[in-house]
């Protein structure tokens, strides 16, 4: 189920962090975009490793390495983190009973069809939009600097 899932929307923090702050050709660390999340390093550790299995990431090593997006975000949809996200989370445990089953549970599934549906028509160029329209400031890259 999509709505509300934190492990869902923290993915798709990571990505739109990592589009905002380093795009395409820069790069942005684990621990800045914990810190910038205000989330632990280590919870999202897992997720990154995720994201940079699935081509999303790109995870460069090195001294001024990091994370940056795969593809270009106009070509990332909100579909396809959730796609990455969601492959492997088991539904057993859950609530369960005649009112659950018969009257939450498929309700739920309508209202998760369309949250899917909504994700499959948005990119994170969309959500960089939004960022950059409601105020935010895309960080300026440093300058080239050449000391002889």
């Amino acid at each position: 189920m999509l709505l509300r899932c934190d492990r869902t929307m923290i993915a798709i923090l990571i990505m739109l962090d990592v589009a905002f702050h380093a795009g395409r050709n820069g790069t942005v660390s684990a621990a800045d975009i914990a810190e910038r999340a205000n989330l632990a390093r280590r919870g999202i550790e897992p997720l990154l490793q995720t994201l940079s299995r699935s081509g999303l990431l790109e995870s460069i090593r090195g001294p001024r390495g990091g994370y940056r997006l795969g593809r270009p975000r106009r070509d990332i949809l909100l579909s396809d983190v959730l796609d990455v996200v969601t492959a492997d989370e088991s539904t057993d445990g859950g609530p369960t009973g005649q009112l659950f089953e018969k009257v939450i549970e498929p309700c739920w599934k309508e209202l998760d069809g369309m949250v899917e549906e909504q994700c499959r028509s948005l990119t994170l160029d969309d959500l960089v939009k939004r960022a950059e329209h409601s105020g935010m400031r895309r960080p300026l890259p440093e300058p080239i600097t050449f000391s002889i």
